[in-house]
């Protein structure tokens, strides 16, 4: 990846300190993303992850399930299997490692993982609380009608901190991911 915009060619930050090489000291306000598992989420990871570098701050993404029992047999199971909410959970939770390490590679290990029940706008939200987040990043779901989802709108509404939405399909987005 290349280096965040206003670095100098030291890769020094625009007020001459350095950015951390790694994600962060622990208990330093964290950059929260919010992950869904579309190809427009891997860069909002991309960009999380420069924006936290960027500003020394640990990464936390976050992925949120809804724990209802589903029906999940593929043809070849009896249709009597049901999906518990720990089988979605632990589904979410491989999901999400893997969307972060296709994107960020070995730098995934210093990546927080957070799989939550619950509402996606609420769960990032109450996440970004607790770890007295300064940035949550979130990617749009790439509606032609350029009109935000509802865990965008929720989040921007209620966040403690700044939001940077992420648009599907843009230049900056495809960038980050070069």
């Amino acid at each position: 990846m290349s280096q965040p915009a206003g670095s100098g060619a030291d890769g020094s930050l625009p007020d001459n300190s350095r950015p951390g090489a790694e994600w962060g000291t622990p208990g330093g306000k964290a950059v929260v993303v919010g992950v869904d598992g579309s190809d427009a989420s891997r860069a909002a990871i991309a960009l999380a992850a420069l924006e936290a570098r960027y500003r020394g701050a640990p990464l936390i993404a976050v992925q949120a399930y809804s724990g209802e029992r589903t029906l999940g047999a593929p043809a070849a199971r009896p249709l009597s299997t049901l999906r518990t909410a720990e089988d979605e959970r632990i589904d979410t939770e491989v999901s999400l490692r893997q969307a972060v390490r296709d994107v960020l590679g070995e730098q995934a290990n210093g990546v927080e993982i957070r799989v939550i029940l619950g509402l996606a706008g609420r769960k990032i939200v109450e996440t970004a609380n607790k770890v007295n987040a300064q940035l949550i990043v979130l990617a749009t779901r790439g509606s032609p009608s350029m009109l935000l989802g509802t865990v965008s709108q929720y989040v921007l509404r209620k966040s403690p901190c700044p939001v940077l939405i992420v648009p599907a399909g843009s230049g900056a987005a495809r960038s980050v991911l070069a």
